[in-house]
């Protein structure tokens, strides 16, 4: 198994440099976070092993668990295990208590009422949290997050909270059959932060684009995360 992740990680990592170097970048300035979400606690700790520092979930409640089987205690301010943790899935209210101590960074930030209880949450635990604010930019009614419009009112509404950070935004583009046909839908997300900065006053540094099928192109386009499961799990299943 080592092996194949070895290989793995060493192809996606040689693709991500590319990308910078295309685009002028340093590789650097863009984390890859492992999409854990299909694989067990061997195969986080295997990635571990292979200095993979940042891990992603969708679910509160399968992060908890592997967190627990790695021999950590749920951390506070995202730390554990030696990982950071990334919640990168739709999140739910009623899982922010734990939400909150777990991530490093929550991703899916996609209303005022889900911001304050992150922000209550935080609170009682002494936390800071930072999050990404994920954007609809392609439409798509089957995806989560805020249309591009309500961006700004959404960050007015959240300035106050004391303990929520905005960092940046997210978004997912849609499936398409060649990565080149998600670059309008990364472009148009690295657009808008540029006016949310100005009209803001925010300086959203993040940019949480591009999955296995086309984090190349949204590295290209400004990506300063990229979320990759397949790609580095290929050939273990």
């Amino acid at each position: 198994m080592l092996d194949i992740l070895r290989d793995n990680l060493n192809d996606v990592r040689e693709r991500m440099a590319a990308a910078c170097a295309r685009c002028g970048r340093k590789p650097a300035d863009v984390l890859l976070v492992a999409v854990t979400k299909t694989v067990g606690p061997a195969v986080i700790r295997a990635l571990q092993l292979l200095g993979v520092t940042d891990i992603g979930e969708s679910r509160v409640q399968d992060a908890l668990s592997k967190h627990e089987d790695l021999g950590g205690r749920p951390p506070g301010a995202g730390e554990g295990s030696g990982l950071r943790w990334h919640m990168i899935g739709h999140l739910q209210t009623n899982k922010v208590r734990d939400a909150v101590r777990l991530f490093a960074m929550i991703h899916s930030l996609d209303s005022l009422r889900l911001a304050q209880e992150l922000d209550r949450r935080a609170a009682g635990q002494g936390l800071c949290v930072p999050v990404l604010v994920e954007c609809n930019m392609s439409g798509e009614g089957s995806k989560t997050g805020i249309a591009p419009g309500a961006l700004l009112p959404l960050l007015d509404a959240v300035a106050p909270l004391r303990q929520v950070r905005v960092q940046g935004l997210m978004t997912m583009a849609p499936l398409v059959s060649h990565a080149e046909q998600a670059r309008p839908v990364f472009a148009a997300l690295r657009e808008l932060a540029v006016r949310a900065r100005s009209a803001s006053g925010l300086e959203l540094p993040h940019l949480s684009m591009g999955m296995s099928q086309d984090f190349e192109v949204a590295i290209e386009e400004g990506a300063t995360l990229v979320r990759v499961g397949t790609a580095l799990f290929r050939s273990l299943h």
